[in-house]
Parts: structure tokens; C-alpha cells; sequence
């Protein structure tokens, strides 16, 4: 169980940077904002700045805690029920390779003096626009 576990970290990784959800909102007092993060919305468009991020660090451990969940569950399944799962030395270095430099293009992008970075969202949403899934390749609707 553990080494699926530890397996699932960069799966989770790799997902949760491949496949997200958006949400074009009204904030209460706001104007229209553009949040993205599956299953919970984590991070916004910055407001004192163009090209910035808000990032809400209680909901990024919700998902990132979910989807770690849900590739553990998904992988002992497999393993119990279908074939052992053993994934090959080459093959398991090319997936932590890309998880780590996902992290560290997170990493960076988060550490930019513009991003705000806080524990908890501190503004509610009155309005839900429009949502929709994507991939990072697909380009966001806006209206």
C-alpha cells in the first residue's frame, strides 16, 4: 500500500496540471473573475494586477488531498482486482521527472512578488457565470 501510495504522488501531480475545472464568477463586490482547480476552485486572477494569481492554499490541500485519494484508490484497485501494478524504473523516471519540474514551474510562478497567497479565500462568490472542464492545451472561454 505504501509504494502505491508514493506512486500516486506524481500521478496527482501530473493530473492535477494536465486537467482542471474553471469557473467564471461574480464575486460580491467584485467584477467578473476567472477561478480554476478540480474539484475546488484554488486559484483566481489576481485584482491589484494583470497577470497575477490569487492562491488559496486550504483549498489547493483539498484537492490536491482528493486527487491523491482518488489516484491511490484508483491504483490499489487495479492492483488488486486487475494485474499488479509495477511500473518500470524507466518509465517511473520520466514520471517523476515531469512531476518535479511541474512543481518547480509551480514553485516559481507562485513565488512572483504579484501572486497573492493566502490560507483561506476571504471573499464569497454571489454568482456562478459559466464553468467547464479542460485540459491545459485547450483554450479558457471567456465572455
Amino acid at each position: 500500500m505504501k509504494r502505491l501510495l508514493i506512486q500516486s504522488v506524481p500521478l496527482t501531480v501530473i493530473a492535477m496540471a494536465l486537467f482542471t475545472k474553471w469557473w467564471m464568477v461574480i464575486p460580491v463586490d467584485g467584477s467578473n473573475t476567472s477561478m480554476s482547480g478540480f474539484p475546488f476552485p484554488f486559484i483566481a486572477d489576481g485584482w491589484h494586477t494583470s497577470l497575477s494569481y490569487q492562491i488559496f492554499i486550504t483549498e489547493f490541500l483539498a484537492d490536491f488531498f482528493t486527487q491523491l485519494l482518488l489516484w491511490t484508490l484508483i491504483l490499489f484497485l487495479t492492483h488488486k482486482y486487475l494485474f499488479d501494478v509495477k511500473i518500470p524504473k524507466v518509465l517511473n523516471s520520466i514520471i517523476w521527472g515531469l512531476a518535479i519540474i511541474i512543481s518547480g514551474l509551480a514553485i516559481f510562478i507562485g513565488s512572483m512578488p504579484n501572486q497573492i497567497i493566502q490560507l483561506k479565500r476571504d471573499w464569497e462568490i454571489q454568482t456562478v457565470l459559466n464553468s467547464g472542464y479542460q485540459f491545459i492545451w485547450e483554450d479558457q472561454p471567456r465572455q
